[in-house]
């Protein structure tokens, strides 16, 4: 066993996975699994810049990773960073933060490797699975982008496009500087319009339709799943590997579309920093699930993160 450890910064969160890896027998044990969001990717579609108060939050919190890799004594480590960071015009200031901190330079991948990722992640315990059929499309929502892979054992195909949580409310739900509650159908039609753009550009190299099964990785898809399952409070094992019917996440997104920030906030699964993105993120999910004719979605907990440390293992 080897014991890794993995980071992914993305537009809304930063994540950190310890775990011992086997890749012999493909078991990978985790050991600490955190996630602070950080909103590095703050006004970036704006401005084309990481605020100084987002580098900060972010640079406090690769402190505090910092010191569970060192606790916990990690052999190796691998810092991915994806949209936020990718298009930013001050990257290097985020660079030179990281490596101050932890030592180790952020990798900037292009979308198409952290899908490669995502699907490595999501797909490595579905494998064996007689009641899933391939293949499958896995769909990671994140802040500032969303990643369609599509595969069998492989990856077959692969495109990331920019349309995530965040970039979709600060794009269109954001009115003076505060998010609208509730957004009315000019914006809601705003937001799908994007989505369905978006949705046209990946069909160009990846066959969306063609998949049997479709796996839903991220923040937005695991707080649907709890919501979904009233869950009392956010429960990783209850959510791994859950489905929701697509009935369910047409109900679930016209709620939340409908729902003011107090009425998100108080839904006890509800992560704080995900109260004004989630109607967003739920819109992108229930699109893609309309666009292919998905019956339901398979909600997976490893993701972009597990699939990094496995490139480590």
């Amino acid at each position: 066993m080897t014991r890794v450890a993995a980071i992914d910064c993305g537009t809304n969160s930063i994540r950190l996975l310890v775990a011992d890896a086997d890749p012999e027998s493909g078991e990978l044990v985790d050991l600490e699994r955190r996630m602070t969001i950080v909103r590095l990717g703050q006004g970036v579609d704006r401005t084309g810049r990481l605020a100084p108060e987002a580098l900060q939050r972010t640079f406090a919190a690769c402190r505090e990773y910092a010191a569970v890799i060192k606790e916990l004594g990690a052999e190796r480590l691998r810092f991915v960073a994806t949209s936020a960071s990718r298009d930013a015009e001050n990257r290097d200031e985020f660079v030179r933060g990281v490596m101050d901190i932890l030592g180790v330079e952020p990798e900037v991948i292009s979308g198409d490797q952290e899908a490669e990722f995502s699907f490595t992640g999501a797909t490595k315990e579905l494998l064996g699975r007689d009641d899933l059929a391939k293949p499958f499309l896995v769909v990671d929502i994140g802040g500032g982008s969303t990643e369609f892979v599509v595969g069998d054992d492989h990856v077959r195909a692969a495109r990331s496009v920019d349309i995530g949580c965040v970039r979709m409310t600060e794009r269109h739900l954001v009115r003076d500087g505060a998010v609208v509650d509730p957004p009315g159908p000019e914006e809601i039609a705003a937001v799908r319009a994007d989505i369905e753009a978006a949705l046209d550009l990946a069909e160009r190299t990846v066959p969306l339709r063609e998949a049997h099964t479709l796996v839903g990785l991220a923040g937005s898809v695991t707080t649907l799943s709890a919501i979904a399952q009233d869950l009392p409070a956010y429960d990783s094992t209850a959510i791994h590997h859950s489905r929701i019917p697509y009935e369910r996440v047409r109900e679930i997104t016209e709620g939340l579309l409908r729902s003011t920030h107090a009425e998100r906030a108080a839904i006890p699964s509800m992560h704080p920093g995900r109260v004004d993105v989630i109607a967003a993120g739920a819109l992108v999910l229930l699109a893609i699930m309309e666009r292919i004719g998905a019956a339901e979605v398979v909600v997976s907990e490893h993701d972009i993160l597990d699939g990094i440390a496995w490139s480590v293992a």
